[in-house]
């Protein structure tokens, strides 16, 4: 599972090197090999970030839930707009430039565990989405403390 928040510098041809702590959950055990993962434009003015074998379950699902036009929507608004990446020896993940110029993401980033996911945002629009939140949040706290 994917917890916590990074904040993450993008070097000049845009990649960043992955924080050891989701490293390790990314490589699932195989830290010798070669690393693929998929880019997916979120909901929001992020990207998420999935394993590759984590996203081929969720295409298989896909596949076994949506009805004929569900999934040409999905196939046409959200796999079409799919990368993948690899992770490098040295740990790191070069973004795709379309999907750097999507998100707006640029120089910085803040990585976001979501559970079975990463999102990344551009440090600009994660503080700006915090403060569109923060109304919610303050109405929303006493319930998802009680989840805990």
């Amino acid at each position: 599972m994917f917890a916590g928040e990074f904040r993450c510098k993008l070097d000049d041809k845009g990649r960043f090197f992955i924080p050891s702590s989701i490293r390790e959950l990314l490589d699932k055990g195989k830290p010798e090999q070669t690393k693929s993962v998929m880019f997916v434009r979120g909901q929001t003015e992020c990207l998420w970030l999935y394993a590759l074998q984590d996203w081929e379950h969720k295409l298989a699902r896909a596949r076994e839930t949506l009805d004929d036009d569900q999934s040409r929507l999905f196939m046409h608004f959200i796999v079409s707009e799919t990368m993948g990446s690899e992770i490098d020896r040295s740990g790191r993940i070069c973004v795709p430039r379309r999907l750097r110029e999507l998100s707006g993401i640029e120089e910085e980033i803040v990585v976001i565990g979501m559970y079975d996911r990463l999102e990344l945002w551009s440090l600009e629009e994660w503080n700006s989405y915090l403060a569109r939140m923060e109304e919610k949040y303050e109405t929303s706290l006493n319930k998802i403390l009680n989840v805990l």
